[in-house]
C-alpha cells in the first residue's frame, strides 16, 4: 500500500516565502503543500478545513504575531509546527520561546540573498517537515514555577558528573530536569543540537528558571557541582580532567553521527574520563546520535537512563540507545530527575555489565 504523503500547510505574510516553500516542499514526493495562509487568521480557517499534518509558521505577521498563534494551536488543537523565521538574536530568543511552547523544531530564514539563501535550505526543511510529521504533539501543561527540587542525599563521590543529550523536542525536556536540580547537585554537561546563535540565549533562559548556575561552555571552564555546561551550537563539547579538576573541552573538529555537537561525543568523554562516577541520560530526539557513546558509558561502568516513547517528541535517539544495549532503564520526562540521583545515591553499587 503507497504511503500518504505528508500534508503541509504554510503560513508567512511572505508572498514571496510562500511561494518558494510551496515550490521546494512540493518538490518531494513524500509532501503535498496543501495551502498556504498570509495570516494566523486564514490559517485558522484553513487548519479547520484541510487538516494539515504539520504547519509551517512564520513569527512576525499581521493581525496575530506567531507566537501567539503557536500558544493558540498548541493548547486548543495540537499539532506539529515547524518555525520558519528570521535568525537575529532576537530571533533566537523569540525562537527557544516556540520551542519551550511546543514547536516541534525551527529553521532561520537566511538575512541576506532570500531567495538562494532559502534554496540552500531545502533539505534541511523538507527534513525537519518530515521529522515533525512523525512528532508526538499533546497540550502543554501550565508550567508550575514553584516545583520543589528533587531531594539529594549524600552521593558517592565529588567527582560524579551528569551527562545529558538530546535532539528534537529537547529544549522542554531539558528544561524539565534541570529546573528541579537541587543547588548542590553535580555538575551537568549538555549536548542539545541547535544552532550557534540559540545556545548563550538557552543557557540565559534556563539559568533565570533553576537552583543551579546555567552557562554555556567555554574552553578550559572547569566543572563544578551545582553548575550546568551546554555546549555551543558550533562545537562539540567533552569531558576533560586537568589534574584533579574536571574541565570542558571544545573542540569544531567534524560533526560525528551527522552532528556537531554531537551527543557520541560527549558520552565517549563521559565513559573515558568519568567511568563508573557518570549518569548518561538520552532525551527525545530524531535519528541515533548518542546511542554508541551511551553503549560506551554504560560499559565502562556508568548508570544510563532513556527517556520513554509515550514522552519523548521524537522517540528516535532514545529507541536506537535502548536497542542497542545502551539504556539500563526508561522512564517518562517527569520521573528522570529523581531517577538520575537514584542512580547517584551513595547506597547504590548496582554493578552494570554487558
Amino acid at each position: 500500500m503507497e504511503k500518504k504523503p505528508i500534508t503541509v500547510l504554510i503560513v508567512d505574510d511572505s508572498a514571496l516565502i510562500r511561494q518558494m516553500l510551496t515550490k521546494m516542499l512540493d518538490s518531494d514526493p513524500g509532501i503535498t503543500v496543501v495551502g498556504a495562509a498570509p495570516d494566523p487568521l486564514s490559517a485558522r480557517e484553513m487548519i479547520k478545513r484541510l487538516n494539515p499534518d504539520v504547519l509551517t509558521l512564520d513569527i512576525e505577521m499581521p493581525k496575530m504575531d506567531g507566537i501567539a498563534f503557536l500558544e493558540k494551536i498548541i493548547s486548543l488543537r495540537p499539532m506539529p509546527v515547524v518555525m520558519i523565521s528570521s535568525l537575529t538574536q532576537e530571533g533566537a530568543d523569540i525562537a527557544l520561546q516556540a520551542l519551550e511552547i511546543g514547536a516541534v523544531d525551527y529553521v532561520g530564514k537566511p538575512t541576506s540573498d532570500l531567495q538562494e539563501g532559502l534554496e540552500k535550505k531545502a533539505a534541511e526543511i523538507i527534513s525537519k517537515v518530515k521529522a515533525a510529521s512523525r512528532a508526538r504533539i499533546s497540550a502543554r501543561k501550565p508550567a508550575n514555577r514553584d516545583t520543589a527540587p528533587v531531594a539529594l542525599g549524600s552521593y558517592k563521590t565529588t567527582e560524579q558528573v551528569i551527562l545529558i543529550g538530546s535532539s528534537t523536542g529537547g529544549v522542554e525536556a531539558i528544561r524539565e530536569i534541570i529546573t528541579v536540580l537541587p543547588p548542590n547537585s553535580p555538575a551537568v554537561l549538555i549536548t542539545q543540537h541547535m544552532p550557534a546563535s540559540f545556545t548563550s540565549s538557552f543557557a540565559k533562559r534556563l539559568d533565570g528558571v533553576s537552583k543551579v548556575t546555567v552557562c554555556e561552555a567555554s574552553a578550559g571552564q572547569r566543572i563544578l557541582p551545582g553548575h550546568v555546561y551546554i555546549a555551543p551550537g558550533d562545537q562539540h563539547l567533552e569531558l576533560a580532567k586537568s589534574g584533579a579538576n574536571y574541565i570542558c573541552r571544545l573542540h569544531d573538529g567534524e560533526p560525528v553521527s551527522g552532528h556537531r555537537p554531537s551527543v557520541d561525543v560527549l558520552f565517549e568523554s563521559g565513559a573515558k574520563v568519568a567511568r563508573s562516577n557518570a549518569v548518561g541520560v538520552i532525551l527525545t530526539g530524531m535519528g541515533r546520535d548518542g546511542a554508541e557513546g551511551l553503549l560506551n558509558m554504560r560499559k565502562a561502568g556508568a548508570r544510563t537512563i532513556g527517556q520513554d516513547e509515550a514522552s519523548c517528541v521524537v522517540y528516535g535517539m532514545p529507541k536506537v540507545a535502548f536497542e542497542c544495549g545502551g539504556v539500563e532503564q526508561q522512564f517518562p520526562i517527569g520521573k528522570i530527575a529523581s531517577e538520575i540521583f537514584n542512580c547517584l545515591s551513595a547506597h547504590d553499587t548496582k554493578a552494570i555489565r554487558i
